[in-house]
């Protein structure tokens, strides 16, 4: 047994009294060009890390490679990457390293979030979805968990969300593909720990980008509920620093709450999202609103 004591569901908001330096580490993100990973590499960056980043959206890298690198003293680079293609993921891991020295951390973000009923679904959206949120992660997961353990260290976060724990119409298979990533990190934590490597999975409630555009929330839920992309950089940067907690959601509070509700049975949960004014989070929102997003990954970005 490793002496940081490894976390389970039930520390969710533990610490250990492992600290890891940040300074001098190398730490990969996909979906790096926008939102929650833009925002983590930002944070990484400035504690002193070496960072890559990597999207599909060559244009939007140039731009967000731009802003990274006026951060003073940052070391940065910004490569082409297919999170559903695991060779392109392999090409994206050893450039980093060729480039930056070997991979400390990598933090699986990209990720897409189309909304509407599962029947008015397109299958081929339906299949995007799985091959993003899921193989993107099984394919970034497979080579930082060979190179992780070859070396005896290493951390992999991975970026879900704490729809993962609940339900809400109009995301039936957004919320599979994140309980997925969810069960998926909690076993590879237990197979990778003996190895000396972390795994952490990332629950973020709602969060102010594209992906989340045109939610209606309640006055009382947009202040409890609604973050930023640097909450959840912060949330990642801690996980990092401190390691041994498996599941960290974001906010903590709303997401102890969300997580201790999964147990209750589906009427009673439902009927709970009525009282709390949460039922129409999903299918009540500015689909209008919606509309840029979910053409631009449908068309290939993301």
């Amino acid at each position: 047994m490793r002496d940081d004591g490894v976390a389970t569901k039930r520390h969710l908001w533990s610490k250990t009294s492992r600290k890891i330096e940040l300074i001098g580490k190398v730490v990969a993100i996909t979906g790096g060009a926008r939102g929650i990973g833009l925002a983590t590499a930002r944070a990484f960056a400035a504690a002193g890390a070496s960072v890559a980043i990597g999207d599909v959206d060559a244009e939007q890298t140039a731009v967000a490679l731009a802003e990274l690198e006026s951060i003073p003293g940052a070391r940065v680079i910004g490569l082409p990457l297919d999170v559903t293609d695991q060779q392109s993921f392999q090409t994206f891991f050893d450039a980093t390293q060729h480039a930056l020295g070997p991979i400390d951390v990598l933090v699986n973000n990209a990720g897409i979030m189309p909304t509407g009923l599962f029947a008015d679904e397109d299958p081929a959206m339906t299949a995007r979805q799985v091959a993003i949120n899921v193989d993107g992660v099984l394919n970034g997961s497979r080579v930082a968990a060979q190179a992780f353990a070859a070396r005896g260290h290493g951390h992999i976060v991975n970026i879900a969300s704490l729809v993962g724990v609940a339900s809400f119409a109009g995301l039936a298979t957004y919320t599979g593909t994140k309980r997925f990533v969810i069960g998926f990190s909690e076993v590879l934590n237990l197979e990778m720990r003996e190895q000396g490597v972390d795994v952490t999975v990332v629950l973020p409630s709602v969060v102010r980008t594209e992906l989340a555009s045109g939610r209606r929330l309640p006055a009382l839920w947009e202040r409890l509920a609604v973050v930023d992309p640097k909450d959840i950089a912060a949330a990642v940067v801690a996980a990092v620093s401190r390691p041994g907690r498996v599941l960290v959601a974001v906010p903590g509070g709303l997401g102890g709450a969300m997580v201790g509700s999964s147990g209750l049975p589906p009427r009673l949960r439902s009927r709970l999202l009525r009282l709390v004014r949460l039922d129409g989070l999903i299918t009540g929102g500015d689909e209008a609103a919606r509309a840029t997003y979910h053409h631009r990954i449908a068309g290939g970005t993301r």
